[in-house]
């Protein structure tokens, strides 16, 4: 995501100042983090398709499609995860040729497009989005291929997402007495499909490692071929970057193996850098924490609540799928939290991303966790004493 008109650091500082930012999305991920930045009531100015109805002298009704730039007050928003594409409807605020003022119209937001938004506040997790939206550091720098016999996930992490973007599946025939043939050229058209979509769909100027995961040998197997055919064709990008590639154990072949893969001490100390593997640590420590200290790990709204308000919150494990809450007081609620964790304590913040798998995992929790400081007694025994005294 790029600013057009300033720096992410100069821009952040006049958000506090100004109602409005132009952005231009550069990639797909960047479709999420506008996703994430879009509220119901909010204005958007973009460029967009509308179809129009033309009359010609002869009283004749045709109609054509037009590019036209419209503001729109946001009704509904709407974001395919899998083809990345960002819909949003709403009423026209401002009259042109083609459309009325308060029609309903629907644009598309499209790459290397700039979009103006405006809202009528800014909040520090809107600014935190924005400012790691423009940061071109945070990109996707892990790739994974999780995989079994016959079947296969590409998957790129990066810093707000997980991104499939092949799966690979071949009937492997199971090896008969006397003959593996079938077995061993279904194995080698699998392997070869696998190849072909590593190069399809990685950018090895950008991506940093590469992890092959698989229960028993598949992984291992797998690698031979690919640097086997690599070599017999010459293909100078595999070798060069041969050193990316990194094999791991996992139970499967299924994409949800990614959390286990990603809770691999020997991965976690080489992606230490990334967003995902701390996410990941995070929510293992607290897992960690409610097995061993149960009054050290609290989780639900009014729980952490109470906890941030007796300053005892270490780490704030908290989804963004919370603060794209429609009900504006429940949204500012999470938003106070954060904000009081940061300020008031000094804690550490995790924003989840609810396109990873820890998200994912975090969302059962009801999306907001905590590890503490300091043990507290727990909660719902205090709050069931108080109502017993009240009867």
């Amino acid at each position: 995501m790029k600013d057009t008109n300033s720096e992410p650091g100069l821009l952040i500082a006049c958000l506090h100042f100004f109602s409005q930012v132009t952005l231009m999305p550069e990639e797909a991920e960047d479709m999420w983090h506008t996703y994430n930045l879009l509220q119901v009531g909010d204005s958007l100015r973009a460029s967009t398709i509308r179809k129009v109805q033309t009359e010609s002298p002869t009283g004749s009704v045709g109609s054509s499609r037009v590019r036209t730039t419209l503001t729109l007050s946001v009704t509904t928003i709407d974001f395919d995860s899998q083809a990345c594409q960002l819909r949003v409807k709403g009423t026209n605020l401002e009259e042109n040729q083609y459309v009325k003022m308060g029609a309903y119209h629907t644009i598309e937001l499209e790459l290397n497009r700039k979009f103006t938004l405006a809202k009528k506040s800014w909040d520090s997790v809107v600014l935190d989005r924005i400012e790691q939206a423009c940061d071109a550091t945070q990109k996707a720098d892990v790739a994974a291929v999780v995989m079994q016999e016959g079947l296969a996930n590409l998957v790129l992490v990066t810093p707000a997402m997980t991104l499939l973007r092949a799966k690979v599946e071949v009937t492997i025939p199971r090896k008969r007495r006397g003959s593996c043939t079938q077995h061993e050229k279904a194995l080698e058209r699998f392997y070869e499909a696998v190849m072909q979509a590593i190069l399809r769909h990685i950018n090895f100027d950008v991506v940093k490692c590469i992890l092959v995961a698989s229960p028993g040998f598949v992984k291992d197997q797998f690698i031979t071929y690919l640097f086997k055919e690599a070599v017999r064709q010459d293909n100078k990008i595999l070798l060069e970057n041969r050193p990316k590639f990194m094999l791991v154990h996992s139970s499967s072949g299924h994409k949800y193996s990614l959390k286990e893969i990603l809770s691999d001490p020997t991965v976690t100390s080489r992606l230490s850098d990334t967003k995902a593997a701390g996410e990941v640590k995070a929510l293992e420590d607290f897992y960690k924490m409610l097995q061993h200290e149960p009054d050290r790990a609290f989780y639900g709204l009014a729980h952490v609540e109470k906890a941030a308000d007796a300053l005892a919150i270490d780490t704030l494990l908290i989804s963004d799928k919370l603060f794209r809450h429609q009900d504006v007081t429940t949204r500012n609620r999470y938003v106070r939290l954060v904000d009081s964790v940061r300020d008031n304590g000094g804690g550490n913040v995790r924003i989840f991303s609810s396109l990873h798998v820890s998200g994912e995992q975090l969302t059962q929790l009801c999306g907001v966790a905590a590890i503490l400081r300091f043990p507290i007694a727990d909660l719902s025994e205090a709050e069931d004493d108080s109502s017993s005294d009240d009867d």
